[in-house]
């Protein structure tokens, strides 16, 4: 029993080693703020990046302090020594209002050069797009009636051989539909104002194409030089006289005589062939299918 007390008693103590070096976990969490912070920094980023100058002034104006004053002046309250207007606590009194009615503070124009401006532009872009649509239109609708009158010179054997004597073509004006002169083949006469019976065959046939639009028609007539290259006085009266004469058979063939725009006479004015004025091909009726101007809305009341 006395060796059992004698005995030395030995406490071990064992230190537990703490979460230091790479076994530990704490740099995890510092590594997911870091991810969070630079998640919510490119977050911010984009925002800024895809928001108007218009919010963004919104969005400052919305954390600017409201109670501060600008005024260096012994007030430094709320209004800041300034009155309370239709512009807010900003509104510097009433020097503010009687400038805004003042008659030099305001140009006459102000409230309706803005507006007007806006309804000018919108008016002129509405008139070229109606423009440009009616422009569409009628090239499609001259194509059709080109080939209209080319398939009926091919489908009437009196008027192949006639074939060569029509030129159709499309100009700013519209349609044009010539009635030529060829060596040994012309259209009128010479010195007639009466169209031959190949002149009226042809007549009757554009007739029938011109029905089939309803656009107004310009009618002119051409003379070729003489050889002197003097322009006749005669050449203004006969090429008025043919053009008018074909407007009668026209009419005849059943052309609304409200479809007549314009009949003139054009002389030697304006030859097919300006390098040779006096070819035959030069003494010509010219019918032109007009381009229809659209109708445009009224103007605003300024």
């Amino acid at each position: 029993m006395a060796a059992d007390r004698d005995q030395t008693i030995v406490i071990k103590k064992i230190k537990k080693g703490g979460g230091a070096g790479h076994h530990g976990g704490a740099w995890k969490v510092a590594y997911a703020d870091f991810v969070t912070a630079m998640m919510a920094f490119f977050l911010l980023m984009w925002l800024i990046n895809t928001t108007s100058p218009q919010q963004k002034r919104g969005i400052a104006d919305y954390f600017a302090p409201a109670s501060v004053s600008e005024t260096t002046s012994g007030s430094g309250g709320i209004l800041g020594g300034t009155a309370l207007g239709k512009d807010g606590a900003q509104e510097k009194g009433s020097s503010a209002i009687i400038q805004e009615q003042s008659p030099e503070s305001r140009h006459p124009d102000d409230g309706k050069s803005t507006d007007g401006s806006k309804a000018a532009v919108s008016q002129d872009a509405s008139s070229e797009a109606m423009r440009e649509a009616l422009k569409r239109r009628d090239d499609a609708a001259f194509a059709s009636a080109a080939q209209s009158l080319r398939q009926a010179l091919q489908d009437m054997p009196e008027l192949a051989e006639l074939s060569k004597n029509i030129l159709v073509d499309q100009t700013p004006e519209g349609l044009r539909i010539q009635l030529v002169d060829q060596e040994g083949r012309s259209m009128f006469n010479e010195g007639s104002a009466q169209p031959n019976d190949r002149a009226k065959l042809l007549l009757r046939a554009i007739s029938k194409v011109i029905n089939q639009l309803p656009n107004r028609i310009s009618i002119y007539g051409h003379t070729s030089a003489s050889p002197s290259g003097a322009k006749a006085e005669s050449d203004w009266t006969l090429s008025a006289a043919r053009a008018d004469a074909s407007r009668k058979i026209l009419q005849a063939a059943g052309v609304d005589a409200d479809r007549i725009y314009q009949v003139a006479g054009k002389a030697t004015s304006e030859p097919l062939y300006p390098d040779d004025p006096m070819l035959p091909g030069n003494r010509r009726i010219a019918i032109v299918l007009l381009r229809e101007a659209p109708v445009l809305p009224p103007s605003p009341a300024l």
